[in-house]
C-alpha cells in the first residue's frame, strides 16, 4: 500500500507539473494572438489551472513525507517553501483585494476605489491628495521620481508620501503610485489589501533563500563550495578607424574634440558632445568612425560646412525600397537625395503606403533625415543652461529655442550669438580662436548650471566611448572559442593534451575580462546606477560571468574555457547586433531600485551556468559519437552537476527576487507577464534534473546531457523569444 501511494503520489507530481508547463508554454502563445485579458481570464484565472498548482502541491507533499525527506531537514524545508509560496497565491488569489483610486488636488476625500473586477469597494477611511509632483534628475527634465503626498482622514488625519518604490501602508492597506494627471495636479493610486497572503508568501521566501545557502554546507554538496568569483578591473585602449578619399571639408581634430567637450543635454544626461556625435554618426552612417573622420569631425561636418556635407553619401539606407524612392543605386544616400522639386520624397510616399514593413522602412529613413536637419538647425545642440526664475528650474536650450522672459539680457545674447561667432571664425579658419570661444561656451556652462557632472564622470565617459567597440572583440572571442572548443575536443577524441595551447587560452581570459568589466565600470560610473537595466548591459554581464566561470573552472577536465570564450563571444555579438549599444540613460523611476541589479545579475548568472552545461552536453555528444568514452563523459557530466545546483538556485533566488521588487513597485509579486512565466517554465525544467533519486532516468549520462542541451531552449525563448517575439512588460532588447 505504502509503495502503491509512493508511486501515485511521484506519477501525479510529475504528471501535473509537465502538464502545467504545457498550460504556460501555450498561455504565453495565446497572449500573444488574444491579448493579455483573454490569457488572464481563461488560463491563468482558470480554476483548472489553480486546482492543477492544488493538486501538485498535494501529491508532492504526499511524496516527501512518504520519502521521508524530513530526516533531511535542509532538503525538506526547502519543498516546504515552495508549498508555502503557493498557499500565499493562493490566500492572495481567494482573500486579496486589489484595485485602484484617483484623486486630485483640491478636491473632496474620497473613500470608494475601484477593484481589479470593476467593483466599488469603501475604505474604512477617506483619502484626498495634498500634492502631487515631479522630481528630475539633476539638471534635465528626465523624471527620477514621481511623489504623491496624501491626507488619510479617519479619527485624525495622517499624512503619508507614495512614489515608485515607496509603498504608504495604512490600516492594512498599501497605496502604490501608478499614474498621474497629464496637467500634474492628479495621482493615481494602485490599492491593496492582502495582509495574510503577503506574510504568508515572504515566509515562504525566507524559508526558500536560507535553505538554499544552508545546502551547500550539507555534504551532498562539497562540490559546489568550489563555485567563486574573481576580477580584475583595469581600461585597454580599443579604438578603430577607417581610411577613405574625397574627404568633406572638417574641424581639425584638435578643434573637434575641444567642441566634443562641450556639455549637451542629451537623451536625458547632460553629457560630453563627443557622447551625442558618436551617437549621430552611428545612426547615420552605421559606424562611429566616417573616412577616417572622428565623430566630432563628422558632427561638426554637418554643422559648420553644410553646403558641402549634404552631398555626401554618407547616410546608410539599407532598404531597397527606400533607395528606388530616393532614387538611389547604393546602400548610401546624400542629403539632397531626400528632396526634389516636389517637396520631401519620403513623406509623399507615406501618405500613400499601407505596408507596415514599409512603412517601418520609409520612417527609419525619414529619422535620419530629421536628426540631420536638427543638428544643423541648432535645435540638437541643446548647449545652454538657463535658470527660469519663474519656474524656478533649471532647463538646457538649443540656439533656435524661446528663451524666459526673465532671462538678463547679456546672457540673452550670449545664448544667440556665441555660436554664430564660433561659425565665423570657423570660416575664417582661424581655429585658435575658434577654440578659445568653444572654452568660453563651457565656462558660461559651468558658471550657469544649476548641476553639472563632476570632472571625474564628465573624463570616465570619454574614457568609455574610445573604448566601446565590440565589434573587433565579439569576433575574437567567438574565433579563439569555436577553434578552441574544436581542437579540444579533437584532443580528447585523439587522446591528446596539448598544455601549452590551454594554458595561453587561459592566460588570455584575463585581458578580456579587464576590458569587459572596464567598459561594465565605465557604465557604471556614467548612469550612477549598475548597468543592468537593457538588453546590451545584461549581455555585457553574461559575457563577463561566462569569463569568470571560466577561470574558476578551468582545472577541471572539458571545454571550460574555450566555452568561456564562446559563450562571451556569443553574447558580445548579440550586444552589438541590430546597433543594439543603447545610449546611457537615466532609470525609469520604477527601475530605481537596489533590487533591479540583484534580480538580473542573479538570473543571468543563471543563464551564463546553463550554457555552459549546454556546451558541456554538445561535448558529450561529440564524444559518445566517436567511441564509447566514457570517463570524459563522466566527467563532463560531474562538472554540469557541480555547475546545476548554483544555476538552479540563482535562477529561483532572482525570479522571487524580482517578485519581491514588483510587490513594492506594483502592489502584486505575480503578474503571469510572459518573462516571468517562462522564467518560471526554466527553473521548473531545470529543477527536474535535480531529481534524479526520484526521476530515475536522470542518473543516464548521456539523458543528462541531452536535457541539458534540450533544456537550454527554454532559456533562448526566456530571454530572446520573450524579447523579441512575445512581448510583454519585461521585454526589452
Amino acid at each position: 500500500m505504502r509503495n502503491n501511494l509512493l508511486k501515485v503520489s511521484k506519477h501525479t507530481t510529475i504528471a501535473t507539473m509537465s502538464l502545467l508547463i504545457i498550460i504556460m508554454v501555450a498561455a504565453t502563445i495565446a497572449e500573444k494572438t488574444y491579448g493579455t485579458s483573454f490569457v488572464s481570464r481563461n488560463f491563468y484565472s482558470n480554476p483548472v489551472f489553480i486546482i492543477l498548482w492544488f493538486v501538485a502541491a498535494f501529491a508532492g507533499t504526499i511524496y516527501i513525507m512518504k520519502r521521508k525527506l524530513y530526516r533531511r531537514i535542509i532538503t525538506f524545508c526547502m519543498h516546504v517553501s515552495f508549498i508555502i509560496i503557493l498557499a500565499g497565491a493562493l490566500t492572495t488569489h481567494f482573500f486579496g483585494l486589489q484595485g485602484s483610486i484617483h484623486i486630485r488636488m483640491n478636491e473632496n476625500p474620497i473613500q470608494n476605489f475601484k477593484t481589479a473586477e470593476n467593483e466599488e469597494h469603501k475604505l474604512p477611511f477617506s483619502i484626498s491628495l495634498k500634492d502631487f509632483h515631479t522630481e528630475y534628475y539633476p539638471g534635465t527634465t528626465t523624471p527620477m521620481d514621481y511623489v504623491s503626498t496624501i491626507i488619510i482622514h479617519d479619527n485624525k488625519n495622517t499624512e503619508g508620501s507614495v512614489s515608485m518604490n515607496k509603498i504608504f501602508k495604512y490600516s492594512g492597506y498599501r497605496f502604490y503610485q501608478s499614474g498621474y494627471d497629464a496637467d500634474g495636479k492628479g495621482s493615481t493610486l494602485y490599492v491593496s489589501q492582502d495582509p495574510a497572503g503577503i506574510a504568508i508568501t515572504y515566509c515562504g521566501y525566507i524559508m526558500l533563500f536560507l535553505t538554499m545557502i544552508l545546502f551547500f554546507f550539507t555534504k551532498k554538496s562539497a562540490l559546489a563550495k568550489r563555485i567563486s568569483a574573481a576580477c580584475i578591473f583595469m581600461t585597454i585602449p580599443f579604438a578603430s578607424s577607417f581610411a577613405g578619399n574625397n574627404i568633406p571639408p572638417s574641424l581639425p581634430l584638435r578643434t573637434a574634440k575641444a567642441f566634443g567637450n562641450i556639455r549637451v543635454n542629451h537623451n536625458g544626461r547632460i553629457t560630453p558632445v563627443q557622447t551625442l556625435a558618436i551617437d549621430f554618426t552611428k545612426k547615420i552612417y552605421g559606424e562611429k568612425n566616417y573616412k577616417g573622420l572622428s565623430p566630432e569631425q563628422v558632427l561638426t561636418g554637418f554643422f559648420f560646412y553644410y553646403d558641402y556635407w549634404k552631398e555626401e553619401r554618407c547616410i546608410r539606407i539599407k532598404s531597397k525600397y527606400v533607395q528606388n524612392i530616393l532614387g538611389i543605386e547604393s546602400k548610401y544616400a546624400k542629403l539632397s537625395d531626400f528632396i526634389d522639386t516636389d517637396g520631401f520624397k519620403i513623406e509623399r510616399q507615406l501618405k500613400n503606403e499601407n505596408n507596415r514593413t514599409r512603412i517601418r522602412e520609409l520612417e527609419e529613413a525619414a529619422e535620419k533625415f530629421s536628426l540631420i536637419s536638427s543638428l544643423c538647425t541648432g535645435n540638437l545642440l541643446k548647449i545652454y543652461p538657463v535658470y527660469d526664475k519663474g519656474k524656478k528650474t533649471f532647463a538646457w536650450y538649443s540656439i533656435p529655442d524661446n528663451l524666459p522672459a526673465t532671462l538678463e539680457r547679456d546672457k540673452w545674447l550670449f545664448i544667440r550669438y556665441s555660436m554664430n561667432y564660433v561659425a565665423e571664425k570657423v570660416a575664417m579658419k582661424d581655429f585658435v580662436e575658434t577654440e578659445n570661444l568653444i572654452y568660453k561656451i563651457i565656462k558660461y556652462q559651468t558658471d550657469e548650471t544649476g548641476y553639472i557632472p563632476s570632472e571625474f564622470k564628465f573624463n570616465a565617459e570619454k574614457v568609455y566611448n574610445s573604448l566601446i567597440n565590440l565589434k573587433i572583440l565579439a569576433m575574437l572571442c567567438l574565433t579563439i572559442g569555436i577553434s578552441g572548443y574544436i581542437f579540444q575536443i579533437y584532443n580528447i577524441v585523439k587522446e591528446k593534451n596539448n598544455y601549452i595551447v590551454n594554458r595561453c587560452l587561459y592566460y588570455a581570459l584575463f585581458p578580456t575580462l579587464t576590458y569587459i568589466s572596464g567598459i561594465i565600470i565605465l557604465r557604471w560610473i556614467i548612469s550612477g546606477h549598475i548597468p543592468v537595466s537593457n538588453g546590451f548591459e545584461t549581455m555585457l554581464a553574461i559575457s563577463a560571468v561566462s569569463i569568470i566561470f571560466s577561470i574558476v573552472f578551468h582545472r577541471q577536465k572539458g571545454n571550460t574555457v574555450s566555452m568561456g570564450y564562446l559563450i562571451s563571444g556569443l553574447a558580445l555579438l548579440v550586444a552589438m547586433m541590430g546597433d543594439s549599444n543603447p545610449e546611457i540613460t537615466p532609470l525609469m523611476p520604477v527601475l530605481s531600485s537596489p533590487l533591479l541589479s540583484i534580480h538580473v545579475m542573479s538570473v543571468m548568472i543563471s543563464y551564463s551556468l546553463f550554457a555552459i552545461m549546454m556546451l558541456n552536453g554538445i561535448s558529450a555528444e561529440i564524444l559518445y559519437r566517436n567511441g564509447n568514452r566514457k570517463n570524459d563523459i563522466s566527467n563532463l557530466e560531474m562538472q554540469s552537476r557541480v555547475i546545476l545546483y548554483p544555476a538552479v538556485f540563482m535562477l529561483v533566488f532572482g525570479i522571487f527576487i524580482g517578485a519581491i521588487w514588483a510587490n513594492i513597485s506594483w502592489g502584486r509579486y505575480w503578474g503571469w507577464d510572459p518573462k516571468e512565466v517562462w522564467a518560471l517554465i526554466t527553473m521548473l525544467i531545470y529543477s527536474s534534473a535535480l531529481h534524479a533519486d526520484s526521476i530515475t532516468c536522470f542518473r543516464k549520462h548521456m539523458f543528462f546531457h541531452r536535457f541539458c542541451i534540450l533544456a537550454f531552449l527554454s532559456v533562448l525563448i526566456t530571454y530572446f523569444g520573450v524579447n523579441f517575439i512575445l512581448g510583454g512588460m519585461h521585454s526589452y532588447a
